[in-house]
């Protein structure tokens, strides 16, 4: 008998069809290690690039046992990479002068698309500074352009203003962060900062927004809050480093000191001069400078703690639970779990810029290095090639950016 249904009610037994399934399997998330917090909007977005997470924190013993031994010995012992450094002097829009430390004849062996990483040291360092340099030599090994901002008066950078930087000035960083992308339009730019140098390159990303040049940022030993930081900074042995940082800051200011004679108003130069903390230089000098009513009001509004809602490129920090200098009860941690773009890492030890830990200990590099150099090249291995339409971005010539004196010298 022929069927008089209707051909699309035809069906053919099920076990003629020919049916394929497919399974999709989960990758499992990274765990990193329980000896490390690690934290932030961005967790799941750059944990998998972080390799050496899933290993313990193993502080180098009895160097790592102790913060204060740790940061000393780190200051004082770990190794100085030698690296021939091209200078460059910039003179600002304010007639005042920052020092750019390129590494020699990378200028002519890079591709002018290679990134370009702006390592930013802490107060009163610069580029010879021991962890500047092992990060350097790092970077550079992976084919990354890197520069050295030296700030006013920092690793031997001229003064040529009654002038000196601050936690609260960004007008500096403004221009660098102009000039080199300018000068490697085809560049993806990065930068790195330690203690003050982390606080200032927080504030600018804040700052910045969603007009900030960096395709990433990295943020070591940060003081976050630096209200929080100066309470402790006077407390028990933490006055060891209070008198050396002051002693720094005197030595730059007496060098220059002739640019500060006869300054009128709140200025009180013999108190800076002589200054015993660095609390008493601030209040001496710095607040005055940058127009605050007091030291507090300097460092509250001068606190990166501030600027971390307002980041909107990929932000790594990485702290040390036990910094006597960047307190852990100042870090922003529902800030940096709220902020899709930024993640945190703790290490349970490390002290200020130490870190004595991990397969270059302990004179080596830093346990923080390879962490930070991942998460580096994970970014611009995601980054697309960056085009510019203005015309004037083929031609990086000194003379749009307004610098009238440019100086150079090797270093």
């Amino acid at each position: 008998m022929v069927s008089s249904s209707p051909a699309f009610l035809r069906l053919r037994p099920i076990a003629s069809l020919n049916v394929t399934t497919t399974t999709t399997t989960t990758k499992a998330m990274p765990s990193p290690h329980h000896s490390l917090e690690v934290i932030g909007g961005a967790r799941d977005a750059f944990l998998p690039a972080l390799k050496t997470l899933d290993r313990p924190y193993n502080a180098f013993p009895v160097i790592g046992w102790n913060r204060h031994v740790e940061t000393i010995f780190a200051a004082f012992f770990r190794s100085l990479p030698d690296v021939r450094l091209k200078r460059e002097c910039l003179r600002t829009k304010d007639n005042g002068s920052v020092a750019l430390d390129w590494v020699s004849g990378d200028h002519e062996r890079l591709p002018p698309d290679s990134p370009l990483l702006i390592l930013l040291p802490g107060l009163t360092g610069g580029s010879g500074d021991t962890y500047v340099r092992h990060m350097l030599l790092r970077a550079r090994s992976k084919q990354w352009r890197v520069v050295v901002f030296n700030s006013r008066g920092c690793g031997d950078s001229p003064v040529t203003t009654p002038q000196f930087y601050s936690a609260s000035f960004l007008g500096d960083m403004h221009e660098v962060v102009a000039y080199v992308s300018t000068r490697y339009p085809k560049a993806n730019l990065y930068a790195i900062g330690w203690s003050l140098g982390a606080n200032i390159l927080v504030r600018y990303l804040g700052q910045e927004s969603h007009s900030c040049r960096f395709s990433g940022a990295v943020s070591l030993c940060n003081p976050f809050n630096l209200v929080i930081a100066d309470e402790d900074f006077r407390k028990g042995f933490n006055n060891v480093y209070d008198k050396a940082l002051t002693s720094a800051l005197c030595r730059i200011f007496k060098k220059h000191a002739l640019l500060f004679e006869d300054m009128g108003g709140e200025y009180n130069i013999p108190s800076a001069a002589n200054a015993k903390s660095v609390r008493e230089f601030d209040e001496g000098l710095t607040r005055v400078s940058y127009g605050f009513k007091s030291v507090d009001d300097y460092y509250s509004n001068s606190s990166s703690s501030n600027s971390i809602n307002h980041v909107r490129i990929p932000l790594l920090c990485i702290q040390a639970e036990n910094d006597p200098i960047a307190p852990s009860r100042g870090i922003p941690r529902e800030d940096i779990k709220a902020s899709p773009n930024c993640l945190l890492i703790v290490t349970p030890k490390g002290g200020h810029l130490g870190w004595v830990a991990g397969a270059e200990a302990p004179l080596g590099a830093p346990w923080t290095d390879p962490v930070v150099m991942d998460f580096l090249e994970h970014l611009e291995r995601g980054s697309s090639e960056t085009s510019c339409s203005d015309p004037s971005c083929s031609d990086p010539k000194v003379e749009q950016l307004g610098w009238e004196d440019l100086h150079q010298l090797e270093v």
